[in-house]
């Protein structure tokens, strides 16, 4: 908790005193936010006691200690807009023995591919970067495991094993989600019609590992209806693993975690308008009670959450593409 408080104990240093409200925690919860102006922050990592943080607007790495400040390492990663307008960059990092790994997106619009475009990344601790594969369209997130990686292709529908040595498999191909003709109506009472059944791309996002189980987040594609999304899992082991739904009936699950105690952390994008985006304050926090099957809302009103970690004693980050750390605490 120490160490926690540590690194929130600066925030008004970040967060404008006339800021308007945001988002809400449950009960026996509070929420301090901190913001970092012109940043886009995604992938969340602990480092020690200190916090890691990607932001997409600028390419970089950030470290955030008791200080409160944020402090910018490694190289300028490829950044920018993706093709649907949204930022693109070094989406996830973790540590890993004694360097970092990161995840990098797609090539922005108006740039030449790179080589370190939709790239798994190793960086060492003299900061020089070395590809680990680059056979990916758009890695969102990964974890370690049997000397490895998982990665979540979001592009490509999969999770793919890819070894110390570069090589690639992939372990499973998600299908694409089927949705009936109701929940489509609202778009286009004229093109969908009763009686009807349409189907959208899974687009994995988050992945974490729990008891040898990989758990994934199937946020849904366009046009990113209420409800579509779903986490689903399947055994690190064997071949073909079979696919095994956890939870469904979500609103473009962004991220998933496990606190201490086994409880499963869901965090939602939001809610999809044609012409707005994703609405402001539609993004939740979730968890889910794997044993009784209950959902509930830890946090509410996010605006486009990205990533979320448990830290100690039931504490919680999430990050948010306005600049955004949100720090849950227990009362």
């Amino acid at each position: 908790m120490r160490a926690f408080l540590a690194l929130i104990a600066a925030a008004w240093l970040f967060f404008p005193v006339n800021a308007p409200a945001g988002p809400s925690a449950a009960a026996g919860h509070r929420l301090e936010t901190v913001h970092l102006p012109g940043a886009a922050l995604g992938g969340l990592e602990r480092d020690g006691d200190a916090l890691l943080v990607t932001d997409l607007a600028s390419g970089r790495l950030l470290r955030r200690g008791s200080g409160g400040g944020f402090v910018a390492f490694g190289p300028v990663f490829p950044h920018g807009l993706d093709v649907i307008g949204d930022p693109t960059g070094p989406y996830r990092v973790l540590r890993h023995r004694g360097a970092f790994v990161i995840a990098q997106g797609w090539t922005p619009v108006n740039s030449n591919e790179g080589p370190l475009d939709h790239s798994l990344i190793y960086l060492d601790a003299a900061g020089k970067t070395r590809v680990i594969s680059n056979e990916f369209w758009n890695p969102f997130d990964f974890v370690t495991a049997e000397s490895g990686f998982y990665v979540v292709d979001a592009a490509r529908n999969s999770v793919d094993y890819v070894g110390p040595d570069g090589a690639k498999k992939t372990v499973v191909t998600f299908r694409r989600l089927a949705r009936g003709a109701s929940a489509m109506e609202s778009l286009s009472p004229t093109e969908f019609r009763a009686g009807g059944e349409y189907e959208i791309d899974a687009v994995p996002t988050g992945i974490a590992l729990r008891d040898g189980r990989l758990y994934v987040a199937l946020f849904g594609g366009f046009p990113f209806l209420p409800g579509a999304g779903r986490i689903v899992s399947f055994p690190i082991s064997g071949e073909d693993p079979e696919v095994r739904l956890e939870a469904d009936d979500l609103n473009a699950p962004v991220a998933i975690a496990f606190d201490r105690a086994g409880a499963m952390l869901v965090l939602e994008h939001g809610n999809y308008d044609q012409e707005e985006g994703f609405r402001r304050g539609s993004g939740r926090l979730l968890m889910l009670d794997r044993k009784t099957g209950e959902t509930s809302a830890l946090v509410e009103g996010l605006t486009r959450p990205v990533s979320v970690l448990p830290w100690d004693a039931g504490e919680v980050v999430i990050s948010d593409l306005s600049g955004n750390l949100h720090f849950l605490l227990r009362e």
